[in-house]
């Protein structure tokens, strides 16, 4: 029989304590908190929030794929094709700053940027997106139920929205098993994989893990080479020094903007250091999020281990820490093997039982 992590055992019970014993106005604040997801749920597969009714936020990170995006690049309303891959949304809730370039401070805001971005939901204006709220009857009491006088408001949208994806977290993997103490949770070459992890790859320098930190990223940005050689970079300065970023929504047009998004964090920070640079993605339930990479554009995981043994891609901003890694064949396959092993059972029956979004229109409320 499977032991639970300790750790996880633990906050579970304290969680339980908590509820039990709680006064009455904690209680209810945590039944208002449910609510506000569920409602925060329904906003997520509403197709009628975008210009034309064929792209939720669902749409983009599907539960079919663990709530990553199924195309190389994100699609958006009358197919419009974006610049970068839709991440998974599991275990955002940890984050502490969101999309590639981490441009977003908060859910709540990367919540919000997809809905006004004419690239990806594309309502006109934050009103547009309040009226058609409004016009759908079913919303009106929802919203007095969770926000009170407050009512339907852009904020109310977007803090649903992220009390929703705040519930999407992902554990109790076979690595979890095997770490908590489970010898057999792995096979053999997951092992020598986890060993490889650790080592002679150097994956867990950026992929890192801890107790206090188990998801498999430092959360940093890394220029890994991916998008450019020096030649594009020589461009890319000098837009980087004629264009200064001033707010969260002139880097949200601009990172959906083909030539201006391979500046990745720059867009945010301005640093000439940060150009070509892009967050550390979580390995957690990686086998099910595939293409890779912020634009899409590796497919396989091993290729991925491919990419990263030749030291990534050279150019004149190549982080230190990309340097060829010398692994075979066998090697590769393991570390492969490994990162399968990171696969949550719940997310992957989630993903097994859920029906592929699609981008039929709906109709759209006068």
């Amino acid at each position: 029989m499977h032991q639970p992590c300790p750790r996880l055992f633990l906050i579970l019970i304290i969680c339980c304590c908590a509820v039990l014993f709680a006064p009455a106005e904690v209680q209810s604040q945590s039944i208002r908190t449910k609510e506000k997801a569920a409602l925060g749920e329904k906003l997520f597969f509403d197709k009628r929030l975008s210009a034309d009714g064929t792209v939720s936020c669902a749409v983009c990170h599907d539960p079919a794929t663990a709530f990553a995006g199924k195309e190389s690049l994100a699609i958006g309303v009358a197919d419009r094709a974006g610049t970068r891959n839709s991440p998974t949304l599991l275990n955002v809730a940890f984050s502490a700053a969101y999309f590639w370039d981490g441009r977003a401070r908060s859910l709540e805001e990367q919540a919000k940027q997809p809905l006004l971005n004419p690239a990806e939901m594309a309502m006109e204006s934050e009103a547009a997106v309040v009226r058609r709220v409004n016009s759908i009857g079913e919303y009106d009491r929802l919203f007095r139920r969770v926000f009170g006088r407050e009512g339907i408001t852009l904020d109310t949208i977007v803090k649903a929205i992220a009390a929703f994806e705040r519930t999407l977290v992902s554990g109790n993997s076979p690595f979890d098993r095997f770490i908590a103490g489970d010898r057999k949770a792995i096979s053999a070459a997951q092992k020598r994989g986890w060993e490889l992890f650790k080592g002679k790859a150097r994956c867990i320098e950026c992929h890192s893990f801890s107790p206090a930190s188990p998801f498999f990223t430092d959360f940093k940005f890394y220029n890994t080479g991916i998008i450019a050689n020096d030649i594009t970079f020589a461009q890319l300065r000098d837009l980087a020094r004629q264009f200064a970023i001033r707010n969260s929504d002139t880097a949200s047009l601009l990172a959906h903007t083909q030539g201006f998004t391979e500046l990745g964090r720059n867009l945010v920070t301005r640093e000439l250091k940060d150009i070509g640079a892009f967050k550390t993605p979580t390995l957690r339930d990686v086998e099910l999020t595939g293409p890779y990479m912020h634009n899409g554009s590796i497919k396989t995981l091993l290729d991925v281990v491919r990419f990263y043994n030749q030291g990534g891609e050279k150019n004149s901003n190549l982080d230190e820490k990309l340097r060829p890694l010398n692994l075979n064949e066998e090697e590769m396959n393991e570390l492969v093997e490994f990162m399968r092993a990171l696969t949550s059972n719940a997310v992957l029956r989630q993903v097994q039982s859920s029906k592929p979004q699609n981008r039929d229109p709906v109709p759209l409320s006068p």
